[in-house]
């Protein structure tokens, strides 16, 4: 049994994660021919590193009370109707009056299922239907920095 826990900070999570690739591909140049990397793991390297170093989502969204709703509005934007305008007409959520807009947040600042959905989604996408305590969400990822 533990008699203690340790947390660490996300940034000191990300740079441990960065450090455990940085092992991984180390002990994989060790067995190959060549100790550098190819091109392609060259590019998800980098593509992985971004990945984790993201600290901030800038991001939309929609909230409703059924995940009927939700699946309903999904469908619209993929037909191409306007999220933000979608967002003004049924988001129960004050943040539906500027299209649903939640500015720039950080990780622990949205509760966990938001949070995760958010930070995996993709820039340009809508992620949902995401269903958390306060009900059912689309989330349109804005930007990531």
């Amino acid at each position: 049994m533990c008699l203690f826990s340790i947390s660490f900070s996300y940034d000191v999570r990300c740079q441990m994660e960065v450090d455990r690739v940085i092992l991984v591909l180390d002990c994989f140049g060790s067995n190959n021919s060549s100790p550098y990397c190819t091109f392609r793991e060259t590019s998800l390297l980098r593509d992985l590193f971004r990945e984790i170093m993201v600290k901030q989502v800038h991001a939309a969204h929609i909230l409703v009370k059924e995940e009927a709703k939700a699946k309903e509005l999904l469908a619209k934007t993929k037909a191409g109707e306007s999220f933000s305008e979608l967002a003004k007409r049924f988001s129960t959520c004050p943040s539906g009056k500027k299209g649903g807009d939640l500015g720039w947040f950080g990780r622990g600042q949205m509760v966990r299922e938001f949070e995760n959905a958010a930070f995996d989604g993709e820039k340009g996408n809508v992620v949902g239907p995401v269903k958390t305590q306060f009900g059912w969400h689309l989330i349109k990822v804005l930007e990531k920095r």
